[in-house]
């Protein structure tokens, strides 16, 4: 039936729900343990939410558990395509998937430690970069002692890698 023709308070609103993280097609969806078992408390903290929904306004309750469903489903898609990368099997001499990496910034001296992460899992207020970020592409499989370039438009940024270490952070 067209929606021309249902009542306007029968109509449901559709939930607008952020996408998460990009992921482009055809890359495969890497995570540590740790951000498996961040996606799973997220699904489960969802779970929680909607078990425990209540609201004396029915059509408020229904545009919440269609929201909460919305997001459901990008996370259980999401979790269905992670596959969970053992850190012990990294090369433990070379930068790759979950190795955190000490860098020293040329430029400046500084000396800042991140660690190559899902997308889901990235946030780099904790220093969890995502494996597709520039940093991170431009760090895989070097080693200890080399040097890595990041082109930027105005300059370029040169990192020297002083440490690799693999195991949660």
């Amino acid at each position: 039936m067209s929606r021309g023709f249902v009542k306007e308070d029968d109509q449901q609103e559709i939930p607008i729900v952020p996408p998460r993280a990009h992921l482009p097609a055809g890359v495969s969806n890497y995570v540590t343990q740790a951000g498996m078992n961040e996606l799973l408390a997220e699904k489960q903290a969802l779970m929680d939410e909607r078990d425990n929904l209540s609201s004396d306004n029915e059509s408020e309750k229904q545009i919440s558990l269609n929201h909460i469903n919305a997001k459901l489903q990008l996370l259980n898609s999401r979790i269905a395509e992670a596959k969970i990368v053992n850190l012990d099997d990294q090369p433990q001499n070379e930068v790759r998937f979950g190795a955190s990496v000490t860098l020293r910034i040329e430029a400046t001296s500084s000396i800042q430690t991140f660690q190559i992460v899902g997308v889901d899992e990235a946030d780099v207020s904790k220093g969890k970069i995502s494996f597709l970020s520039p940093l991170a592409q431009i760090l895989i499989n070097k080693g200890v002692g080399n040097k890595a370039i990041l082109k930027q438009a105005k300059e370029n940024r040169v990192f020297e890698i002083l440490g690799i270490a693999y195991g949660e952070v």
